[in-house]
């Protein structure tokens, strides 16, 4: 476009002076082009237009008479115009080349100002600052409104290839319907919790069950001791969830963790749409109510001819069996008790915990994790 433009004003260029009689203060006579060959005509008038739309001089000679002043003046208007549509358009295709990191940049500024203006302590300051870097990563998408805008089966496809590697580590999931399965995670809700959050509280009603993508949290008595630590692949609150009774443990984040959480609306919403899973869901809870001396009739188990449903019922209570026989009698003299202390909320332990029995003891028989510790399933399977 800049070269169209710069042909356009060589043309006027020389146009200009001709109309006039080429004045013997016009540019052409001063170069003596009034008889050239009109290539040579053409090429000086295109460098005096160039020359002065990049602002980078007047061509051959300055201006000498008021036509060739305007003229040029001219030329160097439409130059910067040109210049200043070149930059940005140029700033708009790199912009355009990482638009997330820049929407990032845009809401951690946002967040810097919101801070400033109510004046937030510098501790607290510091721990919204690392809570953004870990949760976004640098990149900013609004998730929800991207989902929301595709169709329904293509959404569940999405939400399904997201949740893999969560689905992948969680057992319970590996021998339930494929169907009930993707009902869940199309209904979870991704959370982060720095380390030393509490996610549940006790004597709280419980309203969420989770599920632990990536992290290590503490269950934590009313004594302040640490029962059991989870991690990986975990999953505990159902308990609560069906049976209405109030958190008796709290659970603290012991690192950073990503988390599913799963509502109690959408929890029973799901199991009413699939009752065998509710069936299967009951029978290990009151198998592990039974366990630790309370009454298995807390939850709503029916003990009814299930027919050829009770095979799958005994393939999960079975394969959730299976993993507590796996560990130690060190692990299994801890899982006792947290048994005898959490009657309402305790949930299967996973085989991620097996690798707790890897881990030093300090003096109390507590396990020790430290924070930039990080677990896989590929390391205990």
């Amino acid at each position: 476009m800049m070269l169209l433009i710069g042909h356009w004003s060589g043309c006027l260029q020389f146009l200009v002076p001709m109309l006039q009689g080429f004045p013997s203060n016009s540019w052409v006579a001063i170069n003596e082009l009034q008889d050239s060959f009109w290539l040579e005509q053409y090429s000086w008038a295109l460098f005096k237009a160039m020359s002065h739309m990049l602002c980078i001089g007047y061509g051959r000679f300055p201006p000498q008479s008021l036509t060739d002043m305007w003229l040029t003046m001219l030329s160097m208007i439409s130059g910067a115009t040109c210049y200043a549509l070149f930059l940005g358009h140029a700033t708009n295709l790199i912009q355009s080349l990482d638009s997330s990191r820049r929407q990032y940049r845009e809401k951690v500024k946002q967040v810097e100002e919101y801070m400033a203006y109510r004046k937030l302590p510098r501790e607290m300051r510091q721990r919204i600052t690392e809570y953004f870097e870990h949760r976004y990563q640098g990149k900013f998408f609004d998730e929800e409104l991207i989902l929301g805008e595709l169709s329904e089966k293509l959404r569940e496809d999405v939400i399904n290839y997201n949740c893999r590697s969560l689905v992948a580590s969680v057992p319970f999931f590996a021998n339930a319907d494929s169907n009930f399965v993707s009902d869940v995670v199309t209904k979870l809700r991704y959370e982060v919790f720095q380390p030393g959050d509490i996610i549940i509280k006790e004597g709280t009603i419980g309203s969420k069950m989770y599920f632990i993508q990536e992290g290590i949290v503490d269950i934590v008595m009313a004594n302040g001791e640490v029962a059991t630590s989870l991690s990986d692949g975990s999953y505990f609150g159902e308990i609560c969830l069906l049976t209405n009774a109030r958190r008796v443990a709290s659970v603290r984040a012991e690192t950073y963790c990503n988390l599913f959480s799963l509502s109690v609306d959408h929890f029973n919403a799901v199991l009413d749409q699939y009752p065998l899973m509710r069936r299967t869901m009951e029978s290990v809870a009151a198998e592990r109510l039974n366990k630790i001396g309370k009454n298995p009739n807390l939850v709503a188990h029916r003990e009814e001819d299930l027919g050829s449903e009770s095979k799958t019922i005994n393939a999960v209570v079975n394969a959730l069996a299976e993993q507590a026989a796996h560990a130690s009698a060190s692990e299994e003299s801890v899982h006792s008790m947290e048994l005898r202390t959490l009657p309402g909320c305790l949930l299967p332990r996973p085989k991620s915990e097996n690798n707790f029995a890897s881990q030093e003891l300090t003096r109390e028989g507590r396990r020790i994790f430290h924070k930039s510790d990080t677990f896989h399933k590929d390391s205990y399977q």
